[in-house]
């Protein structure tokens, strides 16, 4: 055919997907769901009844799970929406930095320095707080299609 070499760049990551296809009619409430490229917690599904052209439809509303902010989406029911892989990790934080960066300590020893404290004021001052304590703190951050935020805070009591 042809002499010529082909080279292909590596990735980084193994080529998983951010997302995975599921059927319209079978996601249901506090599911997952990509609305407007956005990966969102389902707080409302309602379905309509099958038109004169044939498709049954779901009018889904979700709350983006970074920013909080309301979404909606109206798919036929016989079709595939992109759903999002949604990770929960825990964490211990380490420290916290003057440019609002934390420092995180994962489970096999190494630290992780790349994420921001929550724009969320509650979260932000307890974890704030909690650390200006000298309490030993576990968040939660949760991470899907390529983005991770900081989501939840656990006391495990003061630092020894």
């Amino acid at each position: 055919m042809s002499d010529e070499e082909h080279h292909f760049e590596s990735k980084a990551d193994a080529g998983a997907s951010k997302t995975y296809p599921q059927q319209a009619g079978t996601i249901r409430k506090n599911g997952y769901i990509v609305i407007k490229a956005r990966p969102c917690k389902v707080v409302e599904v309602s379905t309509s009844k099958t038109g004169k052209h044939g498709h049954a439809k779901c009018h889904f509303v979700g709350i983006d799970i970074f920013n909080g902010k309301k979404l909606e989406d109206i798919v036929p029911s016989s079709h595939n929406c992109d759903v999002p892989h949604v990770n929960r990790t825990d964490y211990q934080l380490i420290d916290i930095s003057e440019d609002g960066f934390v420092s995180l300590l994962t489970e096999n020893g190494n630290t992780k320095d790349d994420l921001r404290l929550p724009t969320e004021e509650n979260l932000l001052s307890q974890i704030k707080d909690g650390f200006g304590e000298g309490k030993d703190l576990v968040v939660s951050v949760m991470s899907a299609m390529g983005e991770e935020q900081i989501c939840a805070l656990k006391d495990i009591g003061p630092k020894n």
